[in-house]
């Protein structure tokens, strides 16, 4: 049975590289995501998935997952809880392997027609809706309980109504802000775009830009921009509407103002913080990862986070990974080793270490009692939206980058590069 279904996605990933989606189910995945992943609308979804009707009382044998950590503390963290599994009982066995970042989708695609897949793979939220519409990853509604997840971390993992993965771990987005300088520049800390406007450009200097986020042209920078997008009421598939062109509005007055760098097209996230623990930026978007080398490499600097400023309604971005497991291959056992992964206690070990926020809300909404800082960033994760769930979301994503980028560098006005954007995206959703 994995054979087969290992040979059906196949071929249906090589149709989809050679002639595309049938449009009729582009307008239905369209219509899916127009509101459900990032209008949060995946309560109903949620709803369905919450019954955790499985029978896996007979659930035995050999369970291999795929992972592309390269810390070594987070591999020793997966090793870890996967021995305690294994010494809980005597039934299954779970083993996993490494696979690099940079091949892992390639890895997953060749063993989909070499029937040499995994039961298990963890794997970046954004790219789930893919290989669920490959047919490679189980339906799982109705067999894990997700009901208490945050809406965003289950939107990335369901598609057309049916949870085909379960949220592993969480981070998100937030401004960030130098204390120092806002107070020596007589500003608060920014609640609305106005007023993140106007303290960037009060913070600005010679030396001192007063804000940035990594904006580069690919998903990294898409990432860090759609938190504007979705600010102001509408999707990431609705670029060349008012809200759309209103984000892209807002990007250019920063950079027209002074008080946002076009350097910011060339920096990553990280470059990003460099940037700001040096001095040389007063505010930033950024995310829950970097944490701990700030506290490490910093520790006088005196900083402090807060929700991203908003337009209409508060938003961040989410990121983190995710289970899925594997269709045709042993599924009732990895369903087990997933509910032994996820309980409070096992969660809390993976989370801790890693450096995630549990997507479970009960068990991340006391995760960081007593830590001012990530207290904000799990209040965040109400407003964090997943990228898609789209297959074709990393074609969407580029469309997306290049406008911004276009606007940045002043190659096109935020009307025309909304225009441009949308034509894309409209090809892609089949429009």
């Amino acid at each position: 049975m994995k054979k087969l279904l290992a040979l059906l996605a196949a071929i249906t990933m090589i149709t989809a590289i050679l002639v595309g989606c049938g449009s009729s189910d582009k307008d239905n995945k369209a219509a899916d995501t127009t509101q459900g992943s990032d209008k949060k609308s995946g309560t109903s979804d949620k709803a369905d998935a919450s019954k955790d009707n499985s029978d896996s009382a007979d659930a035995s044998g050999k369970v291999t997952i795929w992972y592309y950590w390269e810390a070594i503390k987070h591999q020793e963290s997966l090793n870890s809880l996967i021995e305690n599994f294994n010494n809980s009982q005597s039934d299954i066995t779970v083993e996993a392997k490494y696979v690099p970042f940079a091949d892992f989708k390639k890895q997953l695609s060749i063993g989909a027609s070499a029937d040499e897949l995994p039961d298990l793979v963890i794997l970046d939220n954004p790219d789930h809706a893919a290989y669920a519409a490959m047919g490679i990853f189980a339906d799982i509604t109705g067999k894990f309980d997700v009901s208490t997840y945050y809406d965003g971390p289950v939107n990335s993992c369901t598609l057309d109504g049916k949870l085909y993965g379960v949220p592993f771990g969480s981070n998100d987005l937030l401004l960030f802000y130098n204390e120092d300088m806002l107070k020596d520049a007589n500003q608060k800390v920014p609640t609305t775009w106005d007023e993140l406007l106007e303290v960037a450009k009060a913070t600005t200097t010679d030396t001192v830009s007063g804000f940035a986020h990594c904006s580069l042209q690919n998903e990294e920078g898409t990432f860090n921009f759609l938190p504007w997008v979705w600010s102001t009421g509408v999707t990431s598939y609705e670029i060349n509407s008012a809200g759309g062109i209103k984000a892209l509005t807002m990007v250019q007055k920063l950079i027209e103002s002074g008080a946002m760098t076009k350097e910011a097209i060339n920096w990553t996230q990280g470059d990003t913080m460099n940037q700001f623990i040096s001095g040389n930026l007063a505010m930033m978007f950024n995310g829950t990862w970097q944490i701990p080398t700030m506290r490490a490499e910093v520790p006088d600097l005196n900083w402090n986070v807060a929700l991203i400023p908003k337009d209409a309604i508060p938003t961040s971005g989410l990121g983190g990974e995710n289970y899925a497991v594997i269709a045709g291959g042993n599924e009732d056992a990895t369903i087990e080793f997933l509910k032994f992964a996820t309980n409070k206690e096992n969660c809390l070990f993976m989370m801790h270490n890693m450096g995630y926020i549990s997507s479970d809300s009960t068990i991340a909404e006391g995760q960081f009692d007593g830590d001012p800082i990530y207290e904000v960033f799990v209040e965040a994760m109400k407003y964090a939206y997943a990228r898609g769930p789209l297959p074709e979301w990393p074609d969407v994503s580029d469309a997306i980058s290049l406008a911004f980028n276009e606007v940045i560098t002043g190659a096109s006005s935020p009307e025309d590069a909304a225009a441009k954007a949308q034509t894309t995206i409209d090809s892609i959703l089949g429009q």
